[in-house]
């Protein structure tokens, strides 16, 4: 029988805006992961020693991202050098695969304690660096081999592509993508006011000494009017011929910004948890992850979801929340569409076209959020999943305890 893998506790900094003057801007990346590492032993009263592995997420793993940077956070941090961490890389959904592969290592008796944690700084090392981009723009590798490109000789689109096709496939309309987008806003900074998100928050001090403890991403006074003016971000002429029944509806207002963050997990068997005084909040009840169309690239988070709610044995009307990453408003829109959820359960404190998307960060930020709102509604069940670059999505359920 497999251990029960519980959840301790979330953490996670504020949204930096990823661009350079970004309230997180100042921050190396290893120093910011790091904070949250330390933050979660340290309000938790546990002794470091006994996390059994560190487990990250970051998609742009080049430069300060570079040379394992889990393993870099968790020594600057103050943890023993025993305690061994690894960098792995899902795109999008880095960090929830991380809380993934933590809870399973306990529920296979490979952990007693572990930490799920993510970072990304998109202002200190731009999305594309990977690729060896330089920073006028020129153009970076070419990831794909010749048998790639032979599977799709047309080649494959950005992601801002890819959330125009679903746009076309699932008929959404500028003014639908648009109100989601306000709507992002509007509960988050509802949210914010009402200090929802304090106990899932970190101060970062900055090297000047000043203190960042809020969301630099969220945009109060967001309206339709305002988000109507923006023109489409991803269009150009060759794309416009390569796609000529698109309608061009995604803009920089519709779409989740360049985000800095980080955030960390505290994962353990039950058994260990109750042995050490803590109180488990959550456990994990089912995982899933699939492969989609690297096209559309952005709809795994549909399959996802039909093939976890098959193997949990629940179905979308027992769920309390779900969390479905806003990487463009198309996506939670298409998924709502498909599951005929409920809209008022879907994001209910905003998404990361408010609170932002730190690629590597955004799994465990998104199970932090999603946890503490399970707590303050009393909501027992919660999903949360991913759309991730490449074509593929993970999707996880935990149960409030």
């Amino acid at each position: 029988m497999s251990n029960e893998a519980v959840i301790v506790d979330v953490v996670r900094t504020a949204s930096g805006r990823g661009k350079p003057g970004g309230a997180l801007s100042g921050v190396h990346p290893a120093d910011l992961l790091a904070g949250v590492l330390s933050e979660l032993v340290s309000r938790n009263g546990l002794d470091p020693a006994l996390v059994d592995d560190v487990i990250g997420g970051c998609v742009s793993q080049v430069g300060e991202q570079g040379y394992n940077v889990t393993r870099t956070a968790l020594l600057s941090a103050g943890f023993p050098d025993s305690v061994p961490g690894t960098t792995i890389d899902r795109q999008c959904g880095s960090s929830q695969q991380a809380v993934t592969f933590a809870a399973q290592g306990v529920m296979a008796g490979a952990y007693d304690v572990v930490i799920a944690c993510g970072v990304e700084s998109m202002s200190r090392v731009p999305l594309g660096s990977s690729l060896g981009r330089g920073s006028g723009g020129t153009p970076g590798q070419d990831p794909h081999g010749t048998l790639m490109h032979e599977r799709y000789p047309q080649g494959l689109v950005n992601q801002g592509v890819s959330a125009e096709l679903i746009n076309q496939q699932w008929r959404l309309g500028r003014g639908e993508l648009d109100a989601f987008a306000a709507r992002s806003h509007r509960l988050a900074a509802a949210a914010a006011e009402r200090g929802d998100f304090d106990g899932e928050l970190r101060p970062v001090t900055l090297p000047g000494g000043r203190v960042v403890t809020d969301d630099e991403t969220i945009r109060p006074g967001t309206t339709l009017a305002s988000l109507a003016t923006l023109p489409p971000a991803f269009r150009t002429d060759a794309l416009a011929a390569r796609f000529p029944k698109l309608d061009w509806h995604i803009t920089a207002g519709n779409s989740s910004p360049l985000t800095d963050g980080a955030s960390a997990a505290l994962i353990m068997s039950a058994k260990r948890a109750d042995e050490l005084g803590l109180n488990p909040r959550a456990r994990f009840h089912s995982f899933a992850v699939t492969g989609s169309d690297p096209l559309l690239m952005l709809t795994g988070v549909i399959p996802a979801t039909r093939r976890i709610l098959e193997r949990s044995g629940l179905s979308i009307d027992d769920l309390d929340a779900y969390e479905v990453n806003e990487a463009f408003a198309s996506v939670p829109l298409a998924w709502l569409g498909e599951f005929d959820a409920d809209p008022a359960l879907l994001n209910p404190r905003g998404g990361a076209i408010a609170l932002g998307h730190a690629l590597g960060s955004s799994g465990t930020r998104l199970l932090g959020t999603l946890l503490n709102h399970l707590e303050l509604t009393g909501g027992r069940w919660g999903l949360q999943t991913m759309c991730e670059g490449g074509g593929m999505a993970n999707a996880t359920i935990i149960e409030r305890l």
